[in-house]
């Protein structure tokens, strides 16, 4: 069985659609067909049950997909570290994250980058909320995933990876914390904790100066870091919005999250520096890109 057939199989035991195991080796759904058939032949038994509506695999199609997939991932790794080797992804790469749950995501892609390149080692760090950029732009940091949006001429911003529902951070006491959502027309009733060292167009997004009705939003405390903000919270200095998962993360008795109910979703994508999309970097990319496909 040649590599390709056995990566038609594998694809189709995933997809169980020839149209769609077609469309993603962009191939033809006869090619796909043909490929089966010899397999079975091959092996003298069915590998999928069809029908007119549906695909499945047979108890010797699954026994089949479980012992090739090991090794096809296996044989896949080995040609991309080869492939990288010969491009030279070696030495550091130098990865960081704005929050826990976008943290979580470039943990797991660094696995994979790690496992294709072994001989490139990966720093992972968290990101300062006062100064973003400056450490892509004094070449301390190769490549960060964060908070969009980011429109600057020197660092590139990749496309979204995902995103999640926005929610208000209030004290206890404070009367939204008995709401089950907020809108943003709410944002004029209490004073909003805010941070710097972000562009201007950022914090127009995320701490707005005036609500959709052109009601203006008083402003609170301001500061650099994020457990400064929750202390700030806490102690009933005002409000401040984030993602609805922070509450999984960050949980404290003296504050409250609140979901919105009208406002956009928080937006994460990849950001690197224009000077430096190298081969580790595009590579590191694409491992991020596959971990976030599901």
């Amino acid at each position: 069985m040649e590599l390709r057939e056995i990566e038609i199989f594998l694809a189709l035991a995933e997809e169980l659609h020839f149209g769609r195991t077609a469309d993603r080796l962009h191939v033809t759904p006869a090619r796909v067909s043909q490929v089966i058939k010899k397999q079975e032949r091959a092996i003298g038994a069915e590998l999928f049950k069809r029908t007119s509506r549906n695909v499945q695999l047979t108890d010797i199609g699954r026994q089949l997909r479980d012992g090739l997939a090991v090794g096809y991932q296996q044989i896949h790794d080995a040609l991309a570290a080869a492939a990288a080797a010969g491009k030279g992804i070696s030495g550091e790469l130098r990865v960081a994250y704005s929050a826990a749950w976008a943290g979580n995501l470039v943990v797991a892609a660094a696995d994979t980058f790690r496992t294709r390149h072994p001989d490139c080692v990966v720093h992972i760090q968290d990101s300062q909320l006062n100064d973003p950029l400056g450490p892509m732009r004094d070449g301390s940091r190769d490549i960060q995933l964060s908070e969009l949006p980011i429109d600057e001429p020197d660092i590139v911003s990749g496309p979204v990876l995902f995103s999640e529902p926005r929610a208000l951070v209030v004290p206890a006491g404070h009367p939204f914390a008995e709401r089950e959502t907020v809108s943003v027309e709410d944002l004029a009733e209490a004073p909003l904790v805010t941070i710097t060292g972000q562009p201007q167009y950022f914090l127009d997004l995320h701490y707005p100066r005036h609500t959709p009705k052109g009601r203006p939003i008083p402003r609170g405390p301001s500061t650099t870091a994020w457990q400064e903000v929750l202390a700030l919270v806490g102690a009933g200095k005002g409000v401040s919005p984030t993602s609805l998962r922070a509450a999984q993360y960050y949980s404290r008795p003296d504050i409250v999250y609140v979901p919105f109910r009208d406002a956009p979703p928080v937006e994460y994508g990849l950001l690197w520096p224009a000077t430096g999309n190298t081969p580790k970097v595009r590579a590191f990319v694409q491992a991020v890109l596959e971990t976030a496909a599901p």
